[in-house]
């Protein structure tokens, strides 16, 4: 790499947030929130400068990242983002940095988590804020910089690659950009939507924009108290559902769709997975909560299975204090996640799969000793390698949570709550159990676990390998 090449490429993913950030600061100056102008104005300004120099410094030099240079890139870009947005968070002095950061890590990495026990005391320009980090987070600060501010030469399918590592490329070679600015265009027509069902279903335009951008990034914001359950209406509830579900799929599918390739979508295993798992899990909370909500169970059991499934982590009812196999299945649905090149979190849909068919696989030469299997997805023969990097990613994925949780739990903290909470900041779900459930938050916890949450669930968000792998020797001795 060339070193005048390396601002160019740092500066565009919090150069991204910096413009973004003036939205709320034009909100602010039309509200009269006074104490908010300096709040995004210093962290805007500060920003903005350097960016449009390295920008203008660099305009002539290729950037070439190999595909090591693209893991650390997305990595530190990452970081720098979510340091700058806590800035608004800390100068409006709302929480303190340690908080700050936290709330902003976990807003750009839709993780839903919060350490703020009453968001309605917040300026609402800064709820905004909070919504926009999840909206932008949602597709990924990478893709949304390849989209807005391509750069010849920068490698955008590697650094897609190292940020959404699903198993259908075809929307991201060998037409990057196409490919990068059709996915913006249907995730900012499919947020358009969902604010303007909100609104029909009766919120007002602010709370609508809020829960839109939230929503369909998986993000889990919400400018009330309550979440959704403030506002007592099954109709949004069913739109929330239904959008929560949306934003798990596989974007590359709503390409294909857009373009008419209906057949991809049919014959898709990670989404008809996904689909399925939605419906039993729905189904089985559904029959056992008929004891505690009568009627109403199916209401509250599809809403809880599709938050948890797609890592949006709202919830409309403690399910802390539902019968123990409601929570066990909640639990489990920790574990799934959405579908990869999704807003959605988790281990991924497409893992599962994965190694499901592996196991009947391994069953089948234990009968058949000489026999040759394969793993099919899409109805085509998938590599072998595919195999062993799942098995390895999800190796990966509970050595994390393990550690996470012991660390939580050193602290003082209650075994359950630690571990729920490890798994969820993990995997980005966002609410866990007990002091991570619906009805604690974050705040709980020591500062030094919340640091370290803050870099597991940047790790989460980046599918762990971008972050991982630059703690080997091997990286740096290249």
């Amino acid at each position: 790499m060339r070193r005048m090449a390396v601002p160019r490429i740092l500066v565009l993913f919090p150069g991204t947030a910096a413009l973004a950030m003036g939205i709320p600061l034009v909100m602010a100056a039309v509200l009269g929130e006074k104490e908010m102008l300096g709040a995004f104005g210093i962290p805007m300004a500060a920003v903005i400068v350097p960016a449009l120099l390295a920008v203008f410094l660099t305009r002539k030099q290729p950037l070439l990242p190999g595909v090591p240079d693209g893991f650390f890139f997305v990595f530190l870009a990452w970081l720098l983002t979510s340091f700058f947005g806590a800035l608004p968070y800390r100068l409006s002095g709302a929480v303190s940095f340690c908080d700050a950061f936290f709330e902003s890590a976990c807003g750009f990495a839709t993780t839903g988590a919060t350490t703020i026990a009453g968001v309605e005391a917040l300026p609402r320009s800064l709820l905004l804020w909070r919504s926009l980090t999840c909206w932008l987070g949602g597709m990924g600060i990478v893709l949304l910089s390849v989209a807005l501010m391509p750069a010849p030469g920068i490698g955008g399918f590697r650094l897609l690659k190292a940020e959404t590592p699903g198993s259908d490329k075809r929307s991201a070679a060998p037409r990057i950009r196409a490919a990068v600015k059709l996915l913006c265009s249907l995730y900012c027509g499919l947020t358009a939507v969902l604010v303007l069902l909100y609104r029909a279903g009766g919120m007002s335009w602010f709370d609508a924009v809020c829960h839109g951008l939230a929503v369909i990034s998986s993000g889990g914001a919400s400018t009330r108290n309550g979440g959704i359950a403030s506002y007592h209406s099954p109709f949004i509830e069913v739109i929330t559902v239904i959008f929560m579900l949306l934003a798990g799929i596989n974007f590359s599918l709503y390409c294909g769709l857009f373009r008419g390739k209906w057949k991809d979508l049919l014959v898709n295993t990670e989404c008809r997975a996904y689909l399925l798992v939605f419906v039993l899990a729905a189904g089985a909370l559904s029959l056992s909560l008929v004891p505690v909500y009568g009627g109403d169970a199916l209401r509250y059991g599809s809403f809880q299975a599709a938050s948890v499934l797609s890592t949006t982590g709202y919830a409309i009812a403690n399910y802390d204090n539902w019968p123990e196999f409601s929570r066990a299945l909640i639990f489990c649905l920790m574990l799934t996640g959405g579908c990869s090149l999704s807003t959605a979190g988790g281990i991924k849909v497409i893992r599962h799969v994965i190694l499901f068919k592996q196991a009947g696989n391994e069953l089948r030469k234990l009968i058949y000793s000489g026999g040759i299997f394969s793993v099919r997805l899409n109805r085509k023969v998938g590599r072998m390698d595919i195999v062993y990097g799942t098995a390895a990613f999800v190796f990966l994925y509970f050595l994390v949570a393990a550690v996470t949780g012991l660390v939580a739990a050193a602290s003082g903290t209650d075994v359950f709550s630690a571990f729920s909470a490890a798994l969820a900041v993990t995997g980005n779900t966002g609410t866990g159990f007990g002091k991570a459930g619906p009805s604690g938050n974050y705040g709980a916890f020591p500062d030094h676990v919340k640091w370290l949450f803050s870099f597991v669930t940047i790790a989460g968000r980046l599918e762990l390998w971008t972050v991982f792998i630059l703690f080997t020797p091997e990286y740096w001795r290249r």
